[in-house]
């Protein structure tokens, strides 16, 4: 990380802290400030801006690393709906937080419902300030995680401000992770 690294095609992503949707040109120079959650946050010269994983290639990012989240997806499989709705929440990250949106509190509530023979998963999320521009990317994030379990015929995120978040609303891991503890 923060190392410069030049783009090798052009990629579309989404401007921090505004929530557009840009595209980057083949041969810009960027610097990964983060990588979570299969995302990236970059630096460009006009600000921050977050790459998807599926154009992880543009930033030269190793297949190796690809193959062992394909193996952990594999794995989950098995697992209860639950379990892999959950797992799929916690790899989605504020592109300015090192820490998952399940870890910080965000997720209020995430239920897989059976609507006609088809699961619904609905969740009620926040955000760490109701001004922030990146809420609807986030959220879409959220969504489209959830739509890879297999089982699953629809999502819908909401998000909502009552109970306001505060900080203690992160999970111990997630203190962790921000030096609260």
């Amino acid at each position: 990380m923060n190392e410069e690294i030049t783009l090798t095609r052009e990629v579309e992503a989404i401007q921090i802290p505004s929530g557009d949707t840009i595209t980057l040109p083949s041969g810009t120079p960027v610097v990964i400030t983060q990588s979570l959650g299969g995302t990236y946050t970059v630096a460009t010269s006009s600000g921050l801006a977050r790459i998807s994983s599926t154009d992880s290639d543009a930033l030269g990012i190793d297949a190796e690393e690809k193959e062992a989240k394909t193996k952990e997806v594999e794995r989950l499989k098995d697992a209860p709906i639950e379990e892999q709705v959950w797992h799929q929440l916690k790899q989605v990250y504020d592109p300015e937080i090192p820490v998952d949106i399940v870890n910080l509190g965000l997720v209020y509530d995430c239920t897989v419902t059976d609507e006609d023979g088809k699961h619904i998963v609905t969740v009620k999320m926040t955000l760490t300030a109701p001004g922030c521009g990146m809420g609807p990317a986030i959220a879409a994030d959220a969504q489209s995680r959830i739509m890879t379990v297999d089982q699953i015929d629809d999502a819908r995120v909401e998000l909502v401000w009552d109970p306001p978040w505060n900080q203690e609303m992160i999970s111990e891991e997630g203190k962790m992770k921000l030096g609260m503890v």
